[in-house]
C-alpha cells in the first residue's frame, strides 16, 4: 500500500487538495445561508467532512480491492445501481427536492442514487468489453453496453436529472470509442442522441424555460434567468485576482446552490480568473494522471476502468464549468471533489482508489505502442468463467 501511495503521490496530493479547497469554499459559500436556515454556519462543512472521512476510507479500501473481482460482481453492481435508482420513486424512501426525486433517505442518511449509478455503469462496461473485446467491432457486440447504459440513462432521466443523464451518455460513448467501436456504429449512436436532446428538452416545460433563459437570461432576470445572471455577476466581479477569500457578495442568498452546483462561481468571484485557472489546472493534472494509469494498465479491464473513471471526472467537470459560465443551458451537476454533497465526494474518492489499484499492475512498456482505439497490446481479462457475460 505504501508503495502505491508513494508511486501516485501526485494524484493523491492533488485530489486531497481539491477536497480541502472544497471545504474552504463550501464554508465561504454556505456560512451565511446555513446560519439562517440551520442556525449553524458550519452545517454544510460538517456534512462534507463526514463524506470526506468515509470517502478516504473507501479510497483506501478500493486501492486494496482487486478490481478483477468485478468480473464476477458486474451483474450485482448493475442490479444494485438499478435498485437504488428505482428506490427514489418509492414513497417514504425517495426524497423529493425541488420537484425531483434524486435522493434516498433512510434513518436520516441520504444517498444520491445517480452518483453511484455512473460508476456502476463504468464497471459493467469495462468488464464486458474486456471480456468481449473482439466483439466490439460488431454492433450486436456492443448492445449489452448500450442497453445497460440506456436503462441507466432512462431511470436517471425519470427523476428527472438531465445533467447526469447527459454525463452517463457521454461517458458511454467515450468508453465505446476506447473499446474500439467502429466509426459507423459511433455515428449510429451519436446522431440519434443529438436529435433526441431537443425532444427531451421540449418534453419538460422547465427545461424549455431554461433554454430560453440561456439564450437571453435578462429576458427573465427574476425567474429562470436569475441563477445564470447571478453566476455571471460572481465571475465578472472576481476580475483578475478576485475580491478576496470569504469576501463573496453573491453568497448572501443571491446565488442559489452556491455551495454545490455553482461553487465554481464563488471560486471565480473570490480568487478571480487566476484562481479559477489554477483550480482548473489541478483538475487537468488529475485527469492526466488518470489517463496515464489507463495508458500503462497491464490488462484491458484496468485500461477500460481507468478510462471510464477519468471520463466521468472530465465530463462532469466540463458540464459544471460550462453551466456556471453560461456556455450551456443551466443544469445541476456537482463539481467533482469540491461541491457540497457527501455521496458525490464518497464515490469519486472510491473511484480514485480504484485508479490506485489499477496502477499497481502498470506495465510501462505497453504505453509505447498503446492505441486507445484498438488495445491490441493489452492482455485480455483473465477469468475462469467461460461465459461471454
Amino acid at each position: 500500500m505504501l508503495k502505491v501511495l508513494k508511486k501516485n503521490w501526485i494524484l493523491i496530493s492533488l485530489v486531497m487538495l481539491l477536497c480541502f479547497l472544497g471545504l474552504v469554499f463550501i464554508y465561504s459559500a454556505s456560512s451565511y445561508s446555513a446560519q439562517i436556515r440551520y442556525n449553524d454556519s458550519f452545517y454544510f462543512v460538517k456534512k462534507q467532512v463526514f463524506g470526506l472521512v468515509i470517502g478516504v476510507a473507501l479510497m483506501l479500501f478500493m486501492a486494496c480491492f482487486d478490481y478483477h473481482k468485478f468480473e464476477r460482481l458486474k451483474w450485482i453492481v448493475v442490479a444494485v445501481s438499478f435498485v437504488l435508482l428505482v428506490l427514489v420513486f418509492i414513497p417514504g424512501i425517495g426524497k423529493n427536492n425541488y420537484g425531483a426525486n434524486r435522493w434516498i433517505s433512510i434513518g436520516g442518511i441520504s444517498l444520491q442514487s445517480s452518483e453511484v449509478a455512473k460508476f456502476a455503469f463504468v464497471i459493467f462496461a469495462s468488464v464486458y468489453m474486456a471480456k468481449n473485446y473482439k466483439e466490439t467491432k460488431k454492433f450486436i457486440g456492443i448492445l449489452p453496453v448500450i442497453i445497460v447504459g440506456g436503462l441507466t440513462c432512462v431511470l436517471i432521466l425519470l427523476e428527472p436529472n438531465l445533467s447526469v443523464t447527459l454525463c452517463v451518455g457521454m461517458v458511454m460513448l467515450i468508453m465505446l470509442v476506447v473499446g474500439g467501436i467502429r466509426l459507423k456504429h459511433f455515428l449510429l449512436l451519436l446522431i440519434p442522441a443529438i436529435c433526441l436532446l431537443p425532444i427531451l428538452i421540449a418534453m419538460e416545460p422547465y427545461r424549455l424555460q431554461r433554454l430560453m433563459a440561456f439564450l437571453d437570461p435578462w429576458a427573465s432576470p427574476k425567474e429562470e434567468g436569475f441563477q445564470l445572471i447571478q453566476s455571471l455577476y460572481a465571475l465578472g466581479s472576481g476580475g483578475l485576482f478576485g475580491v478576496g477569500l470569504f469576501n463573496s457578495r453573491q453568497k448572501y442568498l443571491f446565488l442559489p446552490f452556491s455551495e454545490s452546483d455553482f461553487i465554481f462561481s464563488i471560486i471565480g468571484e473570490e480568487t478571480g480568473f487566476i484562481g479559477a485557472i489554477c483550480v482548473l489546472t489541478i483538475y487537468m493534472v488529475v485527469i492526466w494522471q488518470g489517463v496515464k494509469i489507463a495508458l500503462n494498465a497491464s490488462d484491458r479491464l484496468g485500461a477500460y476502468l481507468a478510462s471510464g473513471i477519468t471520463s466521468v471526472i472530465g465530463v462532469q467537470l466540463l458540464i459544471n464549468v460550462a453551466v456556471v459560465t453560461g456556455s450551456i443551458p443551466p443544469t445541476g451537476i456537482p463539481l467533482p471533489f469540491m461541491s457540497a454533497g457527501g455521496t458525490s465526494l464518497m464515490v469519486f474518492l472510491a473511484a480514485v482508489g480504484m485508479l490506485l489499484n489499477i496502477s499497481k499492475g502498470e506495465n510501462q512498456a505497453l504505453s509505447k505502442n498503446f492505441n486507445i482505439f484498438n488495445l491490441k497490446n493489452l492482455r485480455p481479462l483473465k477469468t475462469k468463467s467461460k461465459s461471454a457475460m
